[in-house]
């Protein structure tokens, strides 16, 4: 079983260059302390921009905790070369508050 097949991401919409999805905050999400694990973003991250080839890199940045309710995600493509992609994961909590930032770089082709 994949990590993002234990998370429930739901698409809300796609284009080219951009990528919105929610994503509610189960007990399976949170590591000890009761926040959502950091390894969450990244999975998030990667399902959401997979699409453009391969993930080689991922680094997130942690801005605030989430620790319930709903969290909202956007996926922006940053650069689209011949050979790489760059995209940039904006991850919220319920009351819109930013609470970390992923930069993923995709291998295409």
């Amino acid at each position: 079983m994949s990590g993002s097949a234990l998370i429930d991401l739901e698409i809300e919409s796609s284009t080219e260059g951009e990528v919105r999805a929610r994503v509610p905050v189960t007990d399976g999400l949170k590591q000890p302390l009761g926040l959502v694990h950091g390894g969450v973003y990244a999975v998030i991250a990667d399902a959401l921009t997979a699409g453009d080839g391969r993930v080689v890199t991922s680094q997130t940045s942690f801005l605030r905790p989430v620790v319930s309710g709903t969290m909202a995600v956007v996926a922006r493509r940053r650069h689209s070369g011949r050979t790489t992609a760059v995209w940039e994961t904006d991850v919220a909590d319920g009351e819109g508050r930013l609470c970390a930032v992923v930069r993923t770089t995709v291998a295409r082709g």
